[in-house]
């Protein structure tokens, strides 16, 4: 299988790395790092393989995914799979206060927590949108990371799970409609619905209930029905778990 013609640059630098002698103490090999290696089409991680397969007494090579589904077979045979966990909200928030100290930025500290909300433990994002924000506003605050973000802010999401603890689905729907006009997509909704509820405040049996409907829910987005009357059946389903039984 040939590689694509964009690769070929990039093989040939990996290839003569590979071949070039140097003296090194026993036992010592030389090291090829590549990042983002899922991107690789198959035919460049075919021609990827047969320069592992050559020079493996000489060179190691270690591969940087986000995807190591999307590796072929015969590369992921030959090597060691590492799988590292997101970070935790603690070590995202000691670099970031280190970059903001570092750069002089205006901030708050719920600009910090909207930050490490969006980031979702990728430490990469975290402190893409602490950039974006700054450029686009000059200040980092919650409002103004989730406008570059672009996401249902979590206080909106809060306020209307608050209203299913209570039963209310009138106010709660309120602010389901009130995201959905404001354009986000199902997606968005649903996903930060799911985020927010894992931190709520609530019962431990009330908030494994909910968890089940938002992820029943969250399926039924995935497979096409993303209708407002989706996301309403939800809030119906949410609050009967809280609401008293009827009286016979």
């Amino acid at each position: 299988m040939s590689c694509p013609k964009f690769f070929k640059p990039i093989e040939n630098a990996i290839k003569m790395f590979a071949q070039q002698k140097v003296t090194l103490p026993k036992g010592r090999h030389k090291i090829i790092i590549l990042d983002e290696a899922d991107s690789m089409t198959d035919g460049a991680q075919q021609a990827l393989r047969r320069i592992m397969e050559i020079y493996s007494k000489t060179t190691r090579f270690a591969l940087a995914c986000n995807a190591s589904d999307k590796i072929i077979e015969p590369i992921q045979s030959r090597c060691a799979v590492l799988r590292y966990s997101k970070l935790t909200d603690g070590q995202i928030l000691a670099r970031l206060q280190e970059v903001v100290e570092k750069e002089r930025l205006s901030v708050s500290d719920d600009g910090l927590e909207a930050v490490i909300f969006t980031a979702q433990g990728d430490m990469r994002q975290a402190l893409n949108n602490l950039q974006s924000t700054n450029s686009g506003f000059g200040y980092i605050n919650s409002e103004n990371v989730f406008k570059v973000c672009d996401e249902p802010h979590p206080l909106l999401v809060k306020s209307m799970l608050g209203h299913c603890v209570d039963g209310n689905i009138d106010e709660a729907y309120k602010v389901v409609e009130q995201l959905w006009a404001l354009g986000y997509s199902p997606e968005d909704i649903i996903g930060n619905i799911f985020r927010v509820c894992k931190t709520y405040q609530m019962a431990e049996y009330l908030k494994l209930e909910f968890i089940k409907e938002i992820g029943y829910t969250h399926m039924r987005v995935a497979e096409g029905v993303n209708s407002l009357l989706q996301m309403a059946g939800l809030l119906g389903r949410l609050c009967s778990k809280t609401a008293p039984p009827a009286a016979s």
